[in-house]
């Protein structure tokens, strides 16, 4: 059995999604003059590695306290596309097989190999008919090593779609964002592993909360 951290480490001045909060952290307290550690925290509930809830896009639709435990974790399928072409659509022929309720699907799309750069805003993304296709296969549950599963704009320009989340939230699936380590996923895939993968927020009512992701992978017997 193998753990594999699926998270981006917090810390300040890290990249976060254009517009949201930057991230700060400082120490509040320090064992010299009070004598114990304790840090100050500024950050969005979507900074780096994160879920969305329905609620992120729509105020009718459920906020994060009350999407089902269930749903933060399960058995996962890891699509690949690496490969593809900057800001390209992810078209719905490229789904794996395997996918059925209950099942979480993990987009490597290979873009945590450009965090902290420019060219991370410019990932490929499931186009509103592969998100349709995935809700339509009972899926509730979707990841990307991205930072959305939607179009990012590039610095400067303020326009952006929210089709697939809209597809996707719509249904009341949650959404992982800005995961790493799927290339170690693919290669345990390939050998024909158990991949099982743990998205658990901390407790906050809402749009989102950052996670520790997390995937156990157990050899095949």
């Amino acid at each position: 059995m193998e753990l594999v951290d699926l998270t981006i480490p917090l810390g300040t001045g890290m990249p976060v999604y254009p517009g949201d909060p930057q991230v700060r952290i400082a120490p509040a307290l320090t064992t010299a003059a009070d004598g114990v550690n304790l840090q100050r925290l500024h950050l969005g509930s979507q900074s780096g590695t994160h879920v969305d809830a329905p609620f992120h896009i729509d105020d009718a639709l459920p906020g994060l306290e009350e999407m089902p435990l269930e749903q933060f974790t399960g058995p996962a399928v890891v699509m690949d596309v690496r490969g593809l072409p900057p800001r390209a659509l992810i078209g719905p022929r490229l789904l794996p097989p395997g996918l059925r309720p209950g099942v979480v699907l993990l987009i490597a799309t290979g873009w945590a190999a450009h965090w902290g750069t420019e060219e991370y805003l410019a990932h490929p993304y499931p186009s509103p008919e592969t998100a349709e296709a995935i809700v339509a296969a009972g899926v509730r549950t979707v990841g990307i090593d991205a930072p959305s599963v939607d179009r990012t704009p590039p610095p400067g320009d303020h326009s952006f779609s929210l089709a697939a989340h809209r597809v996707l939230c719509a249904a009341h699936a949650v959404i992982a964002e800005n995961l790493t380590g799927l290339d170690r996923l693919l290669e345990a895939q390939a050998a024909g592993a158990r991949i099982e993968v743990s998205l658990f927020p901390i407790r906050l009512a809402g749009d989102g909360a950052p996670i520790r992701a997390v995937a156990r992978l157990t050899s095949a017997r």
